[in-house]
């Protein structure tokens, strides 16, 4: 499908889901290779927000590979191997794993992720380029009616 030359009557009539998907697949793509580019990967970030008292972790306690995943379970991708992204922040000393197979974020891994974090506004601004707040404002409440519409559960 081509949005070149397509009228608004004729966009009106494709499929919700044929965009949605390529949107996902391009925003996804995007901002993992702009992570790439920076050394780490988005699952790498995952594992470390969601160990760090000072973001996602309800209460900073350390998690076991499976745990992590049940807790990523609404995002983390088919092909993400969080063992092998948990081995590669062992191996950095952003976390460590303790005799019950649960990693631990550690005070340098919390610098990593604080430092992290900080290219998330570049990246976002990049993928907003050129759309005015309203307009985003406009098409995320559209998704949000296409899910309540079709019986999906918003977050």
């Amino acid at each position: 499908m081509t949005t070149q030359h397509t009228s608004d009557t004729e966009l009106a009539a494709q499929p919700a889901a044929y965009w949605t998907g390529v949107a996902y697949e391009a925003l996804i793509s995007f901002i993992r290779a702009r992570q790439a580019e920076l050394g780490f990967t988005q699952p790498q970030f995952w594992l470390l927000r969601n160990l760090s008292a000072n973001d996602i972790s309800p209460d900073g306690r350390g998690m076991t590979i499976p745990e992590l995943q049940q807790a990523m379970s609404s995002y983390i991708r088919p092909e993400d191997d969080l063992k092998a992204e948990a081995d590669v922040l062992l191996a950095r000393g952003w976390l460590t794993v303790d005799d019950e197979v649960r990693l631990w974020i550690t005070e340098s891994g919390e610098e990593a992720r604080v430092g992290l974090k900080r290219h998330a506004p570049a990246i976002r601004a990049r993928i907003h380029q050129d759309i005015d707040d309203a307009d985003y404002v406009t098409a995320v409440k559209v998704l949000q009616q296409l899910i309540r519409n079709t019986g999906g559960t918003l977050a």
